[in-house]
């Protein structure tokens, strides 16, 4: 004998399947116009499944649960790039209204730090996918440009690398660190080029 499914049961399962937090039975009125909507960030709950850690596909529950991580690991299953992000990031930097968004989003970088999501916009080759470095001393490419220019007040980022925090020039044909002008975060990246995103 064939089992036939309700169309109770059928609703049931298609409410499930969605993750839906509430569904009304078949013919049921449809919910007041001032209800309140659910935020997308809370209806992206994480899932578990057998033998496995939490996942999540929201990239602020993700950081909120993980804390602080260089990387996304396997436990976040959303975008590469989440659209959260790249339009929080765009607005924190103050990047110009004509940028189109599809080439933004194509330099952006994320993290987690102290549970909160932090992004980075590459742009002008920012070492946003790199620490930054904190040594005194010189590349061979730095002192190569002092004995080309001696006594340089200046050395280029094509010789210092865009990760230094520091301003450097010549001393004679030697590379020397001068001024602190950039800070390093907790996790060792350029404090300035990465910008706190708040949950949309």
């Amino acid at each position: 004998m064939n089992t036939f499914l309700t169309p109770k049961t059928i609703f049931t399962l298609l409410c499930g399947l969605a993750l839906l937090a509430a569904c009304a039975p078949a013919g049921a009125a449809a919910p007041a116009a001032t209800s309140t909507a659910v935020p997308a960030t809370a209806a992206a709950a994480p899932t578990t499944s057998a033998g496995s850690s939490t996942t999540y596909s929201d990239p602020f529950n993700y950081c909120a649960a993980v804390g602080t991580i260089d990387l996304p690991d396997g436990r976040y299953t959303g975008p590469k790039t989440p659209e959260a992000v790249v339009k929080g990031l765009m607005k924190a930097s103050g990047v110009s209204a004509d940028m189109p968004q599809e080439v933004f989003s194509q330099g952006t970088f994320w993290r987690c730090m102290d549970k909160q999501v932090y992004g980075c916009f590459v742009g002008a080759n920012l070492p946003c996918d790199s620490k930054a470095n904190t040594s005194q001393e010189p590349l061979p490419t730095m002192n190569d440009f002092c004995k080309a220019n001696p006594n340089s007040d200046f050395i280029p980022a094509a010789a210092t690398g865009h990760d230094t925090i520091y301003a450097w020039s010549c001393k004679n044909d030697t590379a020397v660190a001068g001024q602190q002008v950039f800070h390093v975060d907790a996790q060792g990246y350029i404090s300035e080029i990465w910008y706190a995103i708040p949950a949309q």
